[in-house]
């Protein structure tokens, strides 16, 4: 007698709706400059990782997983960082920095790897994921458009400093223009016919977008993805000239066309608050970042090897108990507070997973390795400039380069 059983899941519903939670929850900091995002009554980070969680545990069953065991050294070596990191605050001067940035790092560290590393690592869910980030990229761009023509926007600034006006966290707003300029990017070079024109608007559309935050991180980046990925995506191919041409012509494009409206049109420029921020005299005082990078370099010497402990720079430095002042580079940031051995397993985590993602790459399909590069050039570039270690997206953007030695399959059962 044959056995009726109940169908399973739909496998293309569940990692459409993985890949989209994974792009909300992943870019939830940019889509609060959204005024409808920005009205609801819920936290939309909170919402998108209460239905990501079960989502990710369903694709984890429903698939076959296959490891590289080079991956065991950069997973154990972000273990024992988190582990050194809570050893490290038994030292720290530090409470209110502490008690924010541990937490984040330590609790919210691992899941966000394990979700890049699953949804980059599934077919299915990395299409939908990069579908959402191209989406969110360009309501993004549009909304703060709109928002700075019609001064509904405030661009930065303390929470709740203008309560008329949408407080945007250009930074954030910025990366996520970014990355989806890189992924439209790809699109770009792999499309045909009149889809090739409509991804090149996109991608003009977003570069344009980018200048209108204020973040000069934001702009390196995304000039970073839209020359790097489809470069790469060339190269693996075996279009080597190609992929030369390409970089060199974003890069020549690129500077000819920032200086070009400066030049031409000062007065948009000084509109543009990206141009801006990049053009303005530099003469007046030291860049605060430089300042910041000598004090995280000068107490990494005098803290060694141990380090301050976690958080405890800020005091050391001078600047208080107050997180926006950190080292603002995340190897400045580990010398300086978790000493040498914190930088030492920060290299073997970070490090060693971009090293096994460039090993990688000419083993997996061309256009899966140019859109990991596309999601996560720009966040590695504003790790170096910008952001804290207990920022989420370092770790999402680990787990994605992570899982270019991971292969999903279906279960067949």
């Amino acid at each position: 007698m044959r056995v009726e059983t109940s169908p399973r899941p739909d496998a293309a519903l569940l990692a459409g709706g993985t890949g989209a939670l994974a792009a909300v929850l992943h870019f939830a900091g940019a889509l609060k400059s959204v005024p409808l995002v920005a009205a609801l009554p819920v936290d939309l980070t909170a919402a998108a990782a209460a239905l990501l969680l079960p989502c990710l545990a369903l694709l984890a069953l429903d698939r076959r997983w296959r490891l590289d065991p080079a991956l065991a050294l950069p997973l154990l070596s972000a273990a024992g960082l988190l582990l050194w990191l809570v050893l490290a605050g038994c030292w720290s001067t530090s409470r209110a920095v502490l008690t924010e940035k541990l937490p984040q790092a330590v609790l919210l560290g691992p899941p966000m790897l394990a979700a890049g590393l699953l949804v980059g690592a599934d077919a299915p869910a990395r299409r939908r994921f990069c579908a959402a980030v191209v989406a969110i990229g360009l309501l993004v761009g549009a909304t703060v458009a709109w928002g700075v023509a019609t001064d509904q926007v405030v661009l930065g600034g303390e929470v709740g400093a203008d309560p008329a006006r949408i407080r945007v966290q250009y930074q954030l707003a910025g990366l996520a223009i970014a990355c989806a300029a890189g992924l439209a990017a790809v699109r770009l070079v792999e499309a045909r016919g009149a889809a090739r024109l409509a991804w090149g608007l996109a991608v003009l559309a977003l570069a344009v977008a980018v200048l209108l935050p204020g973040g000069r991180a934001a702009l390196l980046g995304l000039g970073l993805a839209v020359a790097g990925a489809p470069a790469l995506l060339l190269w693996l191919q075996g279009r080597r000239l190609a992929a030369l041409l390409w970089g060199a012509g974003v890069a020549g494009l690129g500077l000819g066309g920032l200086f070009g409206l400066r030049a031409a049109a000062p007065v948009w420029a000084d509109e543009l608050r990206t141009l801006e921020r990049l053009f303005g005299d530099p003469a007046t005082e030291t860049p605060a970042r430089l300042v910041l990078w000598g004090e995280a370099l000068r107490w990494g010497g005098l803290a060694a090897p141990f380090g301050l402990g976690t958080g405890g720079f800020n005091i050391a430095a001078g600047v208080g108990d107050d997180r926006s002042l950190h080292p603002h580079n995340h190897a400045l940031e580990m010398l300086a507070e978790a000493g040498l051995p914190g930088l030492l397993l920060w290299l073997l985590a970070f490090g060693g997973g971009a090293a096994l993602a460039l090993a990688r790459a000419g083993r997996v399909a061309p256009g899966r390795t140019a859109r990991i590069a596309a999601l996560t050039l720009p966040v590695a570039l504003t790790a170096m400039v910008s952001t804290d270690l207990g920022n989420r997206m370092a770790w999402f953007a680990l787990g994605l380069l992570l899982s270019l030695s991971v292969e999903a399959e279906r279960r067949h059962v």
